[in-house]
C-alpha cells in the first residue's frame, strides 16, 4: 500500500489490550448512562432504541455501527447530521451536542469492529471515492473518535449551511479530503500517548461546549441578570456549606 507504515502484531496486540482495558473500565458508567439514555428515548418518540449504520471496517470489511436512535423512525435523508437537522427527534438534538448517541459503539469496541480512537468508519459511498487513500486507512481498525473528529467538531454547522440536499456534495468535495489527510498523518505517526491525548481532548469537548454556550449567554445577558446569576450561584453554595456544618463530621 503506498505510504503506508504497517503496524506490527505487537503494536496491533497493544493497541487491543489498550481499547479492552479502558472499555471495561468505564462499562459500568456507560451502562448505566445507557439505561438512562434508552429510557428517554422510549419515552420520548416511537421507534427503536439503537440505530444500526452500516460503515466500512477494516480492510474493507463491512460491519454494523452502533448508536443510539437520534432521528425520527421515518426520517430520510443523507447519512450526514446537520445542525439543527430536522430529522432530529426532541431528545436527539442533545444525543447530538453531548455525542451520547455514541455511547453503543462500546459494544463495537469489545467485538472488535471499532478502536477508541481511529480514522472514523465512513458509509462505502465515500471511500469508493477515494480508493487509494482508503487502502491505507482501511489498514486499521476504526476508531469512535480520533484526531479529524475533533478537528471538525462542528461539523454538523458548515453541512447545514448547505442544506439537505447539497449537504452529502459539499462533505465529498471539501470535509472528506481534509478528514482523509488528518487520518494518514495519524497512522502514520500514531502512538498509545497519543490515543490518550486524543480521548482525553474528545471527553473535554462537551463541556466545552457548555462553557462557551454559557459565555455567550452571559455575553448578551447584561450586568443585572450575570449579578443575578451569581448572588444565586453564591447563595447556594451558602446553603450547601451551612448543611454540611450542621450535619457535622462524618462517621
Amino acid at each position: 500500500m503506498d505510504g503506508q507504515v504497517a503496524a506490527t502484531r505487537s503494536d496491533i496486540d497493544a493497541m487491543r489490550a489498550f481499547d479492552l482495558g479502558l472499555t471495561l473500565l468505564a462499562l459500568p458508567f456507560a451502562l448505566l448512562a445507557g439505561t438512562v439514555v434508552a429510557i428517554l428515548i422510549f419515552v420520548d418518540s416511537p421507534g427503536p432504541i439503537f440505530y444500526r449504520a452500516r460503515r466500512i471496517g477494516r480492510n474493507g470489511k463491512p460491519f454494523h455501527m452502533l448508536k443510539f436512535r437520534k432521528m425520527r423512525r421515518d426520517a430520510a435523508g443523507p447519512s450526514l447530521t446537520r445542525h439543527q437537522d430536522e430529522r432530529l427527534t426532541p431528545l436527539g438534538h442533545f444525543l447530538v451536542a453531548s455525542k451520547l448517541d455514541e455511547l453503543p459503539q462500546l459494544l463495537n469496541v469489545l467485538r472488535g469492529d471499532m478502536s477508541l480512537v481511529g480514522p472514523r468508519p465512513e458509509v462505502e459511498e465515500f471511500v469508493q471515492m477515494f480508493p487509494e487513500q482508503y487502502d491505507t486507512i482501511l489498514s486499521v481498525t476504526p476508531g469512535i473518535t480520533g484526531p479529524a473528529q475533533i478537528e471538525y467538531v462542528e461539523e454538523g454547522r458548515l453541512l447545514a449551511d448547505a442544506g439537505a440536499h447539497g449537504s452529502s456534495e459539499l462533505y465529498a468535495r471539501e470535509i472528506l479530503p481534509r478528514k482523509i489527510e488528518v487520518d494518514l498523518t495519524y497512522i502514520r505517526s500514531r502512538t498509545l500517548r497519543g490515543d490518550l491525548a486524543i480521548l482525553i481532548h474528545t471527553g473535554s469537548l462537551p463541556l466545552r461546549k457548555l462553557a462557551l454556550r454559557v459565555g455567550r449567554v452571559l455575553l448578551h445577558a447584561g450586568p443585572r441578570r450575570i449579578a443575578l446569576a451569581a448572588l444565586g450561584l453564591a447563595g447556594g453554595i451558602v446553603l450547601v456549606g451551612s448543611y454540611l456544618i450542621q450535619s457535622g463530621p462524618l462517621p
